[in-house]
């Protein structure tokens, strides 16, 4: 569950990026995120995984408030959540396996469990048969793959995807996005911010719309509502 109140996150060159926003995202939903660029939700989304802090405002996410929560306590929150990003950022010098079985090796998961779990997210994402391959070898697609894989090798409650298809083109996209709801369908609660209308409008999910810091729609099986 992920919820904030009264959050306000101002800049020190003085711009608001959040302006006052009350949500509630309840487990095993699917939300999308949407709105003009520049209003708000790559802020709104770094919110929910620490990586930038509210000026004002209480942020839940499973249980903790991640607003007072102590530096050297965030990798410890992070584990239960998953990240995926436009740009993958995934360790060059590591073969897909690797790269995924480093989020287990940080929290020294037993090497016998670790290999099943790898196998197990690859299979879901189709890759097992590019384990040994190194991500350079990979499309952009496949790469993204390895990413969400990664993301949810550790089991996470909540999945949080800032652009996933950013970068992709659109016949990969549905695939990732296919890849996205079969892991909600399977209870993890799945937040992504996306400037795809088609995707939006197609895959009906809850969609929240942020202008100039503030949700100014909230609906469920929601449209884009935006040109393209």
């Amino acid at each position: 569950m992920i919820e904030m109140q009264e959050v306000f996150k101002k800049y020190p060159n003085g711009v608001t990026a959040v302006n006052g926003i009350d949500v509630r995202i309840n487990q095993g939903e699917f939300v999308y995120v949407v709105g003009p660029s520049g209003a708000g939700k790559s802020t709104f989304i770094k919110m929910m995984y620490r990586e930038e802090v509210p000026t004002l405002g209480t942020i839940m996410v499973n249980g903790v408030n991640i607003a007072k929560i102590k530096p050297k306590k965030i990798p410890l929150f992070r584990r239960n959540l998953g990240v995926v990003f436009q740009d993958f950022k995934l360790l060059p010098t590591l073969t897909v396996y690797e790269n995924i079985a480093f989020a287990l090796e940080v929290i020294e998961a037993q090497p016998k469990f670790i290999k099943k779990r790898v196998m197990e997210v690859l299979d879901l994402v189709n890759l097992k048969h590019k384990a040994r391959m190194l991500p350079t070898e990979l499309s952009g697609g496949e790469q993204q793959r390895v990413s969400i894989a990664r993301s949810i090798v550790n089991s996470p409650k909540v999945v949080i995807a800032d652009e996933p298809t950013g970068n992709l083109d659109p016949e990969t996209s549905w695939e990732i996005m296919n890849i996205f709801d079969e892991i909600n369908t399977r209870g993890t609660t799945v937040v992504m911010a996306t400037h795809n209308k088609e995707i939006v409008n197609t895959i009906k999910h809850r969609v929240i719309a942020i202008e100039s810091g503030k949700i100014v729609r909230d609906e469920q099986r929601g449209e884009y509502g935006y040109e393209s």
